[in-house]
């Protein structure tokens, strides 16, 4: 295990200047861009891309750092890309639930937590769980072995039906799990009294709340790991950290902030082929209101029901205008549009290669903004990874304590 310290702030203004001067690279949105900037700065970066068959357009988005060597011909700043996002490991031992005792816990839920558990050893007091939906984490952690077990976990949940299942599969362990209705957005003059807060994949406003009352409550222990940063009400991202306030980064909307969770590890084969055909009609929509309108502009659709995949291109097109109020013709060429959505599909996987190897860029900026906000507080920060990508992508733990004798 690494046990050298980096220096945070010195990498976060790392990545704070390395993601400014590739900006025009990750900015541009190859869903709704066909012909992005960067392209033309980079004719033949584009090119190389485009030539890519299948396989290695599908063997480059699993394993996207393989992408380095080839991309830095033209890119040479990407040389910098693994000495960026080097962050300690974190892990500790399994502790994931015995199957028999993780009862309605989906199997790589029950992994997760288990890792997580793992990495946070030793447990030494009680213990809040924030956001805990049903109490899958809450559950692991107070099944945790001798002498790690901690004295109690109290879980903080707003929906009701999630509270009363997961008090239900506590009570049918004999777990010390109590978990209470509390919409954590709304906590007026209340707080936990458990001096160690902890949440498991808390999505956007949820940990950046839990951030901040944790610094405003004076919490002993903060342990959590963030995901879906842009799920906040905010227009556009605001930093925690001073230092972050400095950033040069200007205007990151809540579809840029998506990018730092586009990656998906695993996912059913239905599902994958589900979004492949979604994904095609989209685009070959798009060409179509392209020219009726006469705008060479994307046009964003509504949520689609899977049901509507069960029938034609021709029913799509219609749902879709009828979503935007615009006429189709009274025949459509499907033949002609399918294979525009086909073409531009290819190219949208390609491009997305190069976009998507600022995910992980920007995911760590996004949590060391978090650690230096911790750290300007007077918290001892740990920040690593808790489990293999594999298990899941959402892997960054940041573990955060009060020294003894803080003043705080």
């Amino acid at each position: 295990m690494n046990t050298i310290t980096p220096d945070w702030a010195e990498r976060w203004e790392q990545l704070d200047a390395w993601l400014h001067q590739h900006q025009v690279l990750w900015h541009s949105q190859p869903f709704s861009t066909p012909e992005p900037e960067w392209a033309d700065h980079h004719p033949a970066l584009a090119a190389w891309l485009e030539q890519l068959d299948d396989i290695s357009c599908q063997q480059h988005e699993q394993q996207p750092d393989a992408l380095i060597d080839p991309l830095s011909r033209w890119l040479p700043s990407l040389t910098q890309y693994q000495a960026l996002l080097a962050v300690p490991v974190m892990e500790g031992p399994d502790c994931s639930l015995p199957e028999s005792l993780a009862k309605a816990m989906p199997g790589r839920k029950r992994q997760q937590a288990g890792a997580f558990v793992g990495a946070l050893l030793p447990l030494q007091s009680s213990v809040f769980d924030w956001c805990c939906g049903s109490g899958h984490l809450a559950r692991t952690l107070i099944n945790t072995p001798a002498p790690h077990t901690p004295g109690s976990v109290t879980g903080l949940e707003w929906d009701q039906a999630l509270v009363q299942k997961g008090n239900q599969l506590a009570r049918a362990s004999g777990d010390a799990v109590q978990i209470k209705q509390q919409d954590v957005m709304q906590l007026g003059d209340f707080w936990p009294l458990e001096p160690h807060g902890v949440a498991l994949h808390a999505c956007g406003d949820l940990h950046r709340q839990l951030i901040r009352q944790a610094i405003n409550q004076h919490l002993p222990r903060l342990s959590f790991s963030p995901c879906c940063y842009h799920l906040t009400c905010l227009p556009q991202w605001q930093p925690l950290s001073r230092q972050a306030q400095n950033s040069l980064l200007k205007g990151l909307d809540r579809q840029l902030l998506r990018l730092a969770v586009q990656e998906t590890v695993t996912a059913p084969e239905r599902v994958t082929r589900q979004r492949h055909q979604l994904n095609l009609w989209r685009l070959a929509f798009d060409g179509l209101q392209r020219q009726l309108r006469g705008q060479d502009r994307y046009l964003p659709l509504p949520s689609v029901s899977p049901t509507l995949l069960q029938g034609s291109f021709t029913d799509f097109c219609r749902w879709a205008a009828n979503e935007k109020q615009l006429e189709l013709p009274t025949v459509i060429d499907e033949q002609n549009w399918l294979a525009y959505g086909k073409k531009r599909l290819q190219q949208v996987q390609r491009h997305e290669l190069l976009r998507h190897l600022f995910r992980r860029p920007l995911e760590l900026w996004l949590v060391l903004d978090y650690v230096l906000a911790l750290q300007e507080t007077g918290y001892q920060v740990r920040l690593g990874t808790f489990c293999d990508r594999q298990l899941t992508p959402r892997n960054l733990l940041i573990d955060a304590k009060f020294p003894d004798n803080n003043p705080l």
